[in-house]
């Protein structure tokens, strides 16, 4: 079901003690679905939350005028849904499964009883909003960067947590289906500038690209085209 992350902060899931991973397991339903299935759309007023056990989910927002942007992606042991929940409002943005994914469903009300029952539920959920707002900050923080350094940030941190080495070549593919649309989304440019930069860093050998997927055939040669070292 997609990827395992191999390094990256510390999730909502991984927080959490065993018995409270066991006590929620119990309180939910699991729930595998296939890629691109819509968990919920934004605008829903729908009541639950998920916490992802597998996969990688996209987590996409539609302007009045049609436009689609990829905010975020989230995989193992994030936790999703949380906001609208806890604030009693419509969802601000869509969910949609990247990969085939397993998620725990939980009601808005077992959760929040639950949360508010167990110490350490709560400091992990205290723990993911925060983590959150400081990625929000980071994110308007490093739009000051080049759009090279802030897009190869991007595939080398996707890389890390989703990647899958490819044998025999030493380089990293990332089996996610990603456009370059949503790539432009995640780093806050325009897809021809995104295009572009792909376009000479294939040029120099440093990525491949497929269909519904990219490999990272230089992961030193990346860091330095972009970073310098």
């Amino acid at each position: 079901m997609g990827g395992r992350p191999t390094g990256g902060p510390v999730t909502f899931w991984s927080a959490l003690d065993a018995a409270d991973r066991d006590a929620l397991l119990g309180l939910g339903t699991r729930v595998a679905l296939a890629a691109d299935t819509q968990l919920f759309a934004q605008g829903d007023a729908s009541d639950y939350v998920v916490v992802v056990l597998g996969g990688w989910i996209k987590v996409v927002s539609y302007s009045s005028a049609g436009y689609r942007a990829l905010l975020a992606l989230r995989g193992p042991g994030d936790l999703l849904g949380e906001q609208a929940v806890l604030e009693g409002r419509p969802r601000s943005a869509s969910l949609l499964a990247a990969t085939g994914v397993e998620v725990l469903q939980l009601t808005a009300a077992r959760f929040r009883a639950f949360a508010q029952s167990r110490q350490g539920t709560a400091a992990a959920l205290e723990q993911t909003l925060s983590r959150r707002l400081r990625e929000a900050d980071e994110h308007r923080t490093n739009v000051t960067e080049p759009v090279a350094v802030r897009l190869a940030a991007l595939l080398l941190d996707l890389g890390e947590r989703c990647g899958e080495p490819v044998p025999h070549t030493g380089g990293i593919r990332i089996g996610l289906n990603l456009s370059q649309d949503d790539l432009a989304g995640l780093v806050l440019s325009s897809r021809r500038t995104v295009s572009r930069v792909l376009e000479q860093w294939r040029g120099q050998g440093l990525i491949a690209t497929g269909r519904q997927s990219l490999r990272i055939t230089s992961v030193d040669g990346l860091k330095l085209a972009a970073f310098g070292g």
